[in-house]
């Protein structure tokens, strides 16, 4: 299929990277990311006209946080841009004069560790990405599964607690509520408030108050032995692996991948995430137990995944 290019959609720059058929990113460029949804339109077009340059390119992919339709070419709705039935494909097809598909941005992340990453030899993976949210991608027999509408594996708006935590989805209870970067930071506030002894090194890296801690504190004083940033690790954790048995009580994968910025951190969140799910897990001592694995690309992932996604088929045929 040639050359094709990954649009990644951040939320401060946008970038668009030139990859091959193994997955190996050629050439990348970057742009701001505009207020305005006509301004990302064009921000996306210079991404990828500076990515472009020299190669011969056959079609584009672009990661965007939202609701894309199965047909990969409108965002239904999207949380932190003003789109609202946004014909993406279109309008960005007029500006590049190249094939246009859009993805779910995490739909796309999971596709890069799939074929890319973490999850190659295996044909049902699950992958979830805990960053300020949670999102995830559902591949099943060796197939990105986006649902009859496209808008599947929502996984952190899982009503994980009836009547629960007010989500910015507008419900109650959701999942990322509870395991996400967001719930990290509100676990050791928390704690820290309640019991100040035994946080004094998760608080002198902060403002010296529970209100001034920021996730990037409590992973270096988790790494310490802070109790206090090492047990919101465990909280995360728990909620985190039970919901991954639910996961295994839907879809049956051989492995959940486990991305975005919290698998930065290693066995210090893996570790009790894989407790936490064998605990949780239906018949967990009599059953095969899914490998709970980290991401490998970083976030590269997302680039690479929509990059190749513009090579496979239309789902619709």
């Amino acid at each position: 299929m040639g050359l094709t290019i990954g649009v990644d959609i951040g939320g401060t720059k946008i970038a668009a990277g030139v990859v091959d058929e193994e997955g190996n990113i050629l050439s990348t460029h970057q742009v701001p990311t505009p207020g305005t949804p006509e301004g990302i339109v064009d921000a996306i077009a210079a991404a990828v006209e500076g990515a472009r340059a020299g190669h011969e390119i056959v079609g584009v992919g672009i990661g965007a946080a939202g609701y894309v339709n199965r047909q990969r070419s409108t965002v239904y709705f999207a949380p932190n841009i003003d789109w609202r039935q946004e014909p993406l494909k279109e309008k960005v097809e007029a500006r590049v004069g190249l094939p246009v598909v859009v993805e779910n941005d995490a739909n796309a992340a999971a596709w890069g560790e799939y074929r890319f990453g973490a999850g190659k030899g295996h044909r049902n993976v699950i992958c979830i990405t805990l960053g300020t949210g949670l999102g995830g991608g559902i591949i099943i027999g060796n197939k990105l599964r986006r649902g009859h509408f496209g808008v599947a594996a929502e996984f952190g708006h899982i009503r994980m607690v009836p009547d629960g935590l007010l989500c910015g989805c507008g419900s109650q209870g959701c999942w990322e509520q509870y395991a996400s970067g967001r719930a990290l930071v509100r676990y050791a506030k928390q704690r820290a408030n309640a019991t100040p002894e035994h946080a004094e090194l998760l608080l002198s890296l902060g403002d010296g108050t529970p209100e001034g801690i920021e996730g990037k504190h409590i992973s270096m004083a988790a790494r310490q032995g802070d109790p206090v940033a090492v047990d919101s690790y465990r909280e995360l954790a728990r909620w985190a692996g039970a919901g991954l048995a639910d996961l295994a009580s839907l879809f049956d994968p051989s492995a959940f991948i486990v991305g975005g910025g919290l698998s930065d951190e290693g066995e210090l969140v893996l570790d009790p995430i894989r407790k936490s799910y064998k605990r949780w897990l239906v018949g967990g001592n009599w059953r095969p137990v899914a490998d709970v694995i980290a991401a490998q690309l970083g976030n590269k992932a997302g680039m690479v995944g929509a990059a190749d996604l513009a090579r496979e088929p239309d789902p619709i045929m």
